[in-house]
């Protein structure tokens, strides 16, 4: 019998190179560093911070259907994802199936911890676009709030991006992106996503 996922293998390949990308964790402005000794949302030390999503879970999205223009019509559907550890628990993916209207798409996610700065990147690769993924999210969780700030385009023009992580008990969990056009000044949550724990 076949033991070697020649698919697996390459997630984890990919994995291990996209760790170099953390040498410019320490270049980035983060206004909350002056807290990162404060108590983590998962197990002792930071490094421990996304314990909490490791396992099965059913999806329930919300969507904000056009962003940026005071929009407030929403879509909502439903999807799953699956959290494993890697790396002695330093590295966690997960991967997504999402049901929308328009058909169903998979993703997945990919979070890495810098020991030396206290700093999680999360990625996200699109299962639509496989060869395209975009700089991470930087941040860490101070209060039980993992914040996450990246730079990105929207239509063609510079955004901010941020995206909330929050354990809320041991059965569920969310998370939200948020938009900003004027710098972090206000901001647009435009997509909601809550977990569930799968029995």
């Amino acid at each position: 019998m076949q033991t070697d996922n020649p698919d697996r293998r390459r997630v984890i390949q990919w994995s291990l190179s996209a760790l170099p990308a953390l040498i410019t964790l320490g270049s980035v402005d983060l206004a909350f560093a002056e807290s990162a000794t404060k108590s983590s949302a998962g197990g002792q030390g930071p490094q421990h911070d996304f314990d909490f999503f490791l396992g099965d879970w059913h999806v329930k999205h919300r969507r904000l259907k056009h962003w940026l223009v005071g929009s407030d019509e929403w879509e909502e559907f439903d999807g799953s994802t699956k959290c494993q550890s890697l790396l002695g628990g330093i590295v966690n993916l997960n991967e997504s199936v999402v049901n929308r209207a328009g058909g169903t798409y998979r993703g997945m996610g990919l979070r890495a911890f810098d020991a030396k700065t206290n700093t999680w990147a999360d990625w996200y690769l699109d299962g639509r676009n496989p060869t395209s993924i975009d700089a991470p999210g930087l941040g860490r969780f101070i209060d039980g709030v993992g914040t996450f700030l990246s730079d990105d385009t929207f239509d063609g023009k510079p955004v901010k991006l941020r995206g909330l992580f929050k354990p809320i008990d041991h059965a569920t969990c969310q998370w939200e992106q948020a938009y900003s056009a004027d710098g972090g000044k206000t901001w647009e949550t435009n997509w909601v996503m809550r977990y569930t724990r799968m029995a």
